[in-house]
């Protein structure tokens, strides 16, 4: 077939598929090229008009034949004069980012110029994305609804691994992307969030507000259009000044200092304060509150720490002790934030507590005081360190980077905790028996298994969510 014939039938299939397909309501793509055409690929992005030929988006409208054989331009297509240059496309036209036909002659430029547009793409689809987003945290304000909703993650994130897979994609990619926008989602709807308060206006007393913890609580009940005040050491003078007309009383003091500073304040709140302490404890400074005030009275437990500068999925523990319809609001306050708020009762806080906070700070610093002692150079382990090792090491070189008094505070504070530490030592000890030369291999293994079974399920889940976070370790550093 001449070139000529080739593009007269081109134009004859371009205007039988624009017909078609402007019937159906969508725009012509690509038109394939008759048998024998020399090469010659006719494209359209829309319903070819008189004196427009027809040519890919960006790209001359003649291309090469095959064999490497240069195609010369041939007669023009339609009634229009022929022009001199092939027509370029402008990105921002009607139908340019639309699907293109694949062209194993494509060069090099020309795909990364098809990369950065589907790049720009996609940053307009996030951006469209997170207005939505501020209309969504605008509905739960409005209906007081919190920030965090873990079934409708869990969901999203199904559906769109199974739509990765549907697409021939890496589930585990599209997650890690889809974790990383939500999350951003809920960051920025916990900042839509925080103006107004659920109570706005209302005074909050924060006794040791300038501390780390006290004064990250100033800074976000201040943003939410609460009044704070703040009393520290030096302050207890104006203690009745300060607390007039409080709504609650925030008491983020050192554990061994709570009972007495619920003891001071509380003849000066009104009856209808809510008095809530931050201590890593419960039992004790819940019962020096529920002694000192006669009024509604709320154990908060923070799990984590002032470096945090957002509540988005953090836990918090509650313990309401008296009144607790009075301080519920409390908790609600938190959860527009995008805490995760856990109930429990000052007795079972306590005894998980010495687990999760005494036992974990022991270990991890009596691996730390070991490595001390024996003068291991750490630069030089981190050199050929595995990935587990730095991450291990790492939660060992963080503790050792915050405040003594305070993990001094957390594993020793009560006759309970030392106990339980005492046992863990114990236990340790007994574990010499496993380094003999006869046996101990095969009564490790043994006690290996035995407590693999234990940990059962979860052993699985721990091998998932560790390997997420070596994996963002090795990407990092």
């Amino acid at each position: 077939m001449s070139t000529s014939a080739c593009a007269g039938a081109a134009t004859e299939i371009a205007t039988a598929q624009a017909a078609s397909e402007r019937a159906s309501g969508r725009g012509v793509r690509s038109i394939s090229c008759p048998p024998r055409c020399n090469g010659i690929r006719p494209y359209s992005t829309g319903p070819p008009r008189s004196g427009t030929r027809l040519e890919p988006p960006g790209a001359p409208w003649y291309t090469r034949a095959p064999g490497g054989a240069s195609s010369s331009p041939g007669p023009r297509v339609g009634k229009g004069r022929p022009t001199s240059k092939p027509r370029r496309w402008r990105e921002d036209e009607p139908g340019v980012s639309a699907k293109r036909t694949s062209d194993p002659n494509d060069t090099l430029e020309g795909l990364r110029a098809e990369i950065d547009r589907i790049d720009r793409d996609l940053v307009s689809l996030l951006a469209e994305r997170r207005r939505v987003v501020a209309r969504v945290a605008d509905h739960k304000r409005r209906l007081g609804l919190p920030v965090y909703h873990p079934a409708r993650e869990e969901d999203l994130i199904s559906r769109r691994r199974e739509q990765a897979r549907e697409a021939g994609l890496d589930p585990d990619l599209v997650e890690d992307v889809f974790r990383a926008i939500v999350r951003a989602s809920r960051e920025a709807q916990a900042r839509g969030l925080r103006a107004p308060g659920v109570r706005p206006g209302a005074k909050v007393l924060v006794v040791g507000g300038r501390g780390a913890m006290g004064a990250r609580l100033v800074e976000w009940f201040s943003a939410a259009g609460y009044r704070t005040e703040v009393l520290e050491r030096d302050d207890w003078g104006r203690a009745r000044e300060l607390a007039e007309g409080a709504d609650l009383a925030l008491l983020a003091v050192p554990i061994g200092t709570t009972a007495e500073a619920a003891r001071r304040l509380a003849p000066h709140l009104p009856r209808g304060c809510v008095l809530a302490d931050l201590a890593s404890l419960k039992r004790e400074p819940v019962g020096a509150m529920l002694e000192a005030h006669p009024g509604p009275v709320l154990g908060l437990h923070p799990m984590f720490g002032p470096t945090t500068r957002s509540l988005d999925k953090q836990v918090v523990v509650a313990t309401p002790a008296r009144e607790p319809e009075r301080s519920s609001w409390v908790l609600e306050q938190l959860a527009a934030w995008g805490a995760v708020v856990v109930r429990s009762t000052p007795e079972e806080h306590d005894e998980i507590m010495g687990v999760v906070q005494a036992l974990r700070h022991f270990a991890t610093f009596v691996f730390g005081q070991f490595l001390c002692r024996t003068g291991v150079d750490l630069a030089r382990t981190l050199e050929v360190s595995s990935p587990i090792y730095r991450l291990e090491l790492g939660m060992v070189g963080r503790l050792f980077a915050q405040d003594p008094e305070l993990y001094a505070d957390i594993m020793l504070a009560t006759p309970g905790r030392r106990a339980l530490l005492r046992r863990f030592l114990e236990a340790a000890a007994e574990n010499a028996r496993l380094l003999e030369d006869e046996g101990g291999r095969e009564a490790l293994i043994e006690e290996f298994r035995r407590v693999a079974e234990w940990f059962g399920p979860f052993a699985g889940q721990a091998i998932r969510e560790s390997s997420y976070l070596i994996e963002k370790l090795v990407e990092r550093f």
